[in-house]
């Protein structure tokens, strides 16, 4: 152990940077909180210019390296990684649950075993990575996917692990090497992740982790002329922050933002599960940017809808993530859990009525919250609260359905519960969304695409869409004629 190592739940944490296959420690820290308790876990090396500068340079340096490396050993160390993740899953989701306050269960049985899933899969993805050559007036075209160079990415506190190798895992298969800055409210299992890429056999240089506090080092990273690719997820003011960064080196952008995405119940639906489908909101706290915040229920089961959300949600357990039978946890941080009580605050003195919930309970968690009576212009509707706060709306017809699922800046995921299945077809097609779940929530798979419309977000990764986007994609045209004969 070592000044810079923290101890936490049994397992050895370091604080500092990760910059060209070595530990780098700032003259600068910032304060990590658990938001289980409130309790501090400790002092996290604070970023600034300086690293920035230094992380994107050791990725600009090892970049001619990696992207020269063979697709199967790329594809090798990847899996390595993923190897390395396994072994640690029970360390990784002890680190991630005391850091962030998610469900231990759901790090130990869900995300990090997916964790492992996004290394393996891009893995295997990049080698079958390929496009039929077809003819042009007899040239032949050759569509290859070149390494674009150093990419900066930058993840978000609710999913810290997940979110961060849905971006890692293809940008390094793709030939790229990475400056990672994770968020700083949830850093630890990012430096877990440099350890484990280094035991793997990763090159120096090729994945980079730098921590700090927001646009202390963020700009930096951003409008760094060296770098090729910039992901983000998060918010949209700082979405806009990094796209003007960004502008004056045209550098690309995948953003994937926020949401406030509809759940559809028509009277046909099955109501247990459409119930069970709007309980489900409350997963991670409501910190889920998928999440269908709006539930929108058909006027003729109003009525019986509310009572049996009520009842169900009535049986949810909130207290501490780490015990098993805990179904909701704590909001991630004391600002995170003031901005959700202002929302509903604001609502009830609007008029909003709370079936549920309406206000914090002790520590930093909020009660799962059902809100009635709003009006559709109302911020409570139009506005992403990111916490365990639903609100419930009326129609009558499957037009007004639709026509209330997307009046808002937002469209990145909607759900629909119908017995209808003709129905589901017109109104998925009329739903603006980049994921749509009919009957179902939250099933993801790596092949599909991902991303959201409007002010939901700006392209798509996800399978080959990952590749076109870390790469530059390069068609080769050749003549049928021409050549030399060296025989």
């Amino acid at each position: 152990m070592t000044e810079h190592t923290l101890t936490v739940a049994g397992v050895a944490v370091d604080t500092r940077h990760w910059i060209g296959g070595e530990r780098v420690a700032s003259a600068g820290t910032f304060t990590d909180v658990s938001p289980i308790d409130g309790s501090v876990i400790g002092e996290i090396a604070r970023g600034t210019a300086a690293e920035a500068e230094a992380a994107v340079a050791a990725a600009k340096a090892a970049f001619p390296g990696w992207a020269a490396t063979p697709r199967a050993e790329r594809a090798r160390l990847l899996h390595a990684v993923a190897d390395g993740v396994e072994k640690r899953i029970d360390e990784l989701a002890i680190v991630e649950t005391t850091d962030n306050g998610a469900l231990l269960r759901s790090h130990r049985r869900g995300v990090m075993p997916r964790v492992a899933h996004n290394f393996r899969f891009f893995a295997d993805r990049l080698l079958t990575l390929e496009h039929e050559d077809f003819e042009t007036r007899g040239h032949t075209n050759h569509v290859s996917w070149d390494p674009a160079g150093p990419s900066v990415l930058i993840t978000p506190w609710n999913a810290p692990l997940m979110l961060s190798t849905w971006k890692v895992a293809p940008a390094l298969a793709a030939g790229n090497t990475v400056v990672l800055k994770p968020a700083e409210w949830s850093p630890l299992t990012a430096s877990l992740l440099a350890d484990i890429a280094a035991e793997a056999g990763l090159p120096a240089g090729v994945l980079n982790v730098v921590q700090g506090y927001g646009s202390e080092i963020g700009d930096a990273l951003t409008a760094h002329p060296d770098v090729r690719r910039i992901s983000f997820t998060g918010s949209v003011p700082t979405a806009r922050r990094i796209s003007a960064s960004a502008a004056a080196n045209l550098t690309p952008l995948s953003l994937e933002l926020g949401g406030k995405s509809p759940l559809l119940v028509f009277a046909d639906a099955d109501l247990d599960l459409a119930v069970d489908l709007a309980v489900e909101q409350y997963d991670n706290a409501g910190q889920v940017c998928l999440a269908a915040t709006r539930i929108l229920v058909e006027e003729s089961v109003a009525e019986e809808f509310t009572r049996r959300f009520t009842a169900k949600a009535a049986g949810l357990v909130q207290g501490d993530p780490r015990d098993e039978a805990t179904d909701i946890g704590p909001n991630i941080h004391p600002r995170q859990l003031e901005k959700i009580d202002g929302f509903v605050q604001r609502a009830l003195a609007a008029g909003a009525r709370a079936v549920i919930g309406g206000h914090p309970e002790d520590g930093q968690y909020y009660a799962p919250t059902l809100l009635t009576d709003v009006a559709q212009d109302s911020e409570i509707v139009q506005e992403e609260v990111f916490g365990p706060v639903l609100t419930l709306q009326t129609f009558r017809t499957e037009e007004e359905a639709v026509r209330l699922a997307n009046d808002t800046r937002f469209g990145l995921a909607a759900t629909l519960a119908t017995g209808d299945k003709e129905r589901a077809g017109r109104v998925t097609a009329r739903l603006v969304a980049g994921t749509v779940w009919v009957n179902c929530f939250f099933v993801r798979d790596l092949q599909a695409p991902f991303g959201g419309s409007r002010h939901s977000g700006v392209g798509r990764e996800g399978g080959t869409w990952s590749f076109d986007f870390y790469c530059d994609l390069k068609n080769t045209v050749t003549a049928p004629k021409g050549w030399k004969d060296h025989g």
